[in-house]
């Protein structure tokens, strides 16, 4: 058996558990991702942070066409120091992140998911202001980005029980 009959065949005998699982993947046609796209009415942000994490899930689910589902969130921040020099000095904080959403069925006003997801991310100090300025907002919408792309993996993970 040649190297390259021995890798197709270790190849094969790797997928064959999930044909049985039922494995479909999420973004082929007629599976869940598609299921979703366009169909979702993300609750408008009053917030920047709300913002961030509105355009990013309207990135990933499109913008909404038939509003099937109306997806409802809130958003929860908190900072903390993580290095402090000998003079007392900050120089990296780290900003924790969770986002608790709901999402409804529109139609019939029925709660299909609620649930929530965190994370993290850091950003330094140790420039000037301006730069730690920009530093802390850049690290605030890779963490609603982060969140985002949370919240998105738990509504496909989910939406075979309830599309």
């Amino acid at each position: 058996m040649s190297s390259s009959d021995r890798r197709h065949f270790l190849t094969l005998l790797a997928v064959a558990p999930l044909a049985g699982c039922g494995f479909a993947p999420v973004y082929a046609p007629g599976g869940a991702g598609q299921a979703l796209r366009g169909q979702v009415l993300v609750a408008a942000p009053d917030t920047r942070l709300g913002f961030q994490l509105v355009a990013r899930l309207e990135e990933r689910l499109g913008l909404p066409q038939a509003e099937t589902y109306r997806l409802d969130y809130f958003i929860e921040t908190s900072e903390t120091d993580l290095a402090i020099t000998g003079t007392n000095d900050i120089t990296r904080i780290n900003i924790a992140g969770t986002v608790r959403f709901t999402l409804t069925e529109t139609a019939t006003d029925a709660q299909l998911l609620a649930d929530s997801v965190s994370t993290f991310t850091a950003y330094s100090t140790t420039s000037t202001s301006v730069a730690t300025t920009a530093a802390r907002r850049d690290a605030q919408d890779r963490l609603m980005i982060a969140l985002a792309d949370q919240v998105m993996s738990r509504l496909l993970a989910s939406s075979l029980r309830w599309s």
